[in-house]
């Protein structure tokens, strides 16, 4: 089946040792500069590409005007078709900037997308990702879904329920790998890696914590789940040393090569 070649090109491009660590860097458009406040190197995309290859992760993620600009095919790239900003005060919505067939001739070995459930215009980004999703059957390319409940109807996004929502919602929908957020413990973790079925689950690494402790702590619960690995931005490249602590998730995820 055409699904489940897709869901295998996945593993075979970004889970060539049975887990994967992707670098996100889509954080510009989401957030803003600010972001690259703790550490004014992040703000060169060529300085993540840089960590990135160096550290031998095994993907990354930018949006497109970085790969027209920065990506020369150093590492596998995941681009992300969507994107929204911080400024805008409505209910969460992020439409595609980016074609499938773009992404792809700007190196992309797989695409990524976007939803928030629970929006009041969740539909609209559904109706998206179903043309998203038949495009990249169509070129044979992995679709990653971000998947973040979120809206007015959304207390709390890291709830276990939430979260398990999210992961079955990304399968569903036709996903062949998935970013969710952490539950905080390897238990809750492990039911939202169930309930996504064959589905690789990468954890959103999301804000830096206040230590590396912190961090690793919680690869350490996805990886006793079950999951798939992390797609980690800001707590590797806010760092001072994003290879330090690179090389503490590398030891975590990849413990025969420690």
């Amino acid at each position: 089946m055409q699904y489940m070649s897709l869901v295998d090109k996945f593993r075979r491009i970004f889970m060539r040792r049975g887990r994967a660590i992707i670098l996100a860097y889509d954080h510009g458009i989401e957030h803003g500069p600010t972001d690259f406040m703790d550490n004014e190197k992040s703000a060169d995309p060529a300085y993540i590409i840089d960590i990135a290859v160096k550290l031998g992760f095994d993907g990354l993620v930018l949006q497109r005007g970085l790969a027209e600009k920065y990506y020369g095919g150093q590492i596998p790239l995941i681009l992300k078709l969507n994107g929204k900003t911080s400024l805008y005060p409505g209910e969460p919505i992020s439409v595609a900037n980016c074609t499938v067939e773009e992404a792809i001739s700007l190196g992309a070995s797989a695409v990524g997308y976007t939803i928030y459930a629970g929006s009041g215009l969740e539909y609209k980004m559904f109706e998206e990702l179903s043309r998203i999703k038949k495009d990249a059957v169509k070129f044979d390319v992995p679709l990653v879904v971000w998947s973040y409940p979120r809206g007015s109807k959304v207390k709390d996004e890291q709830s276990p329920e939430v979260v398990a929502y999210a992961a079955r919602i990304a399968l569903e929908l036709g996903a062949d790998a998935m970013k969710i957020k952490y539950t905080g413990d390897p238990k809750t973790f492990s039911w939202a890696v169930k309930v996504a079925g064959k589905v690789p689950v990468l954890m959103s690494g999301g804000p830096k914590t206040k230590t590396d402790e912190e961090f690793l702590k919680q690869v350490e619960g996805v990886i006793m789940a079950g999951g798939s690995g992390i797609a980690v931005g800001r707590n590797v490249w806010q760092r001072t040393d994003p290879f330090a602590i690179g090389e503490s998730i590398k030891r975590i995820v990849y413990p025969r090569e420690g």
